[in-house]
């Protein structure tokens, strides 16, 4: 019977349940090693994990502020562009205007050297008609003088004489010459 018993016990016996002593010291070891984990490694891994999350957080923070101050840079930008297209086409129509008002102060320059320039000429053209018509007055005296003292036959040098001959002449002409117009 021993025999059975032993095959009895045996075939009792369960290979995958450890024995008492065993599991004990198993469990004794555990809490050891977890109490050692707990006390040592723990605080260290939820001092890092602490750490990275204010690091996370303080990013999205620094992130979020960041975005904030873009966004505040970018509306200034724009309020600078908005405000200079405004100045430059402020800028742009005081240009046309001062463009517009200096065409028409060089137009006026223009016509007043024009009517100088006319005025100048229409003077010129009577100084020139009057010294032409001296020279035509005393080239016909000198000619009517000569043609004079040919058929009279007799010299008509006296100056004085014959200016008054050639005044008289001349002035006859213009006076049948103002008749016929």
């Amino acid at each position: 019977m021993t025999h059975s018993w032993v095959q009895f016990a045996a075939e009792k016996e369960n290979p995958l349940i450890p024995p008492w002593p065993e599991l004990v010291i198993g469990l004794i070891a555990f809490v050891i090693v977890f109490g050692f984990l707990a006390k040592k490694l723990l605080p260290n891994i939820n001092k890092v994990l602490e750490e990275r999350r204010e690091a996370i957080e303080g990013g999205i923070e620094k992130a979020e502020a960041l975005q904030t101050e873009a966004q505040s840079v970018l509306e200034q930008y724009k309020a600078q562009l908005a405000e200079a297209r405004h100045e430059a086409a402020r800028l742009r129509q005081e240009a046309q205007e001062q463009g517009a008002t200096l065409i028409a102060e060089m137009r006026a320059e223009g016509q007043r050297q024009r009517e100088e320039i006319v005025a100048a000429g229409h003077t010129q053209i009577d100084a020139d008609r009057k010294a032409a018509a001296q020279a035509l007055r005393q080239d016909v005296g000198a000619l009517a003088t000569e043609l004079a003292g040919k058929l009279v036959g007799e010299s008509l040098e006296d100056h004085a004489r014959q200016s008054r001959v050639i005044d008289r002449f001349l002035d006859e002409l213009e006076e049948k010459a103002e008749a016929t117009r």
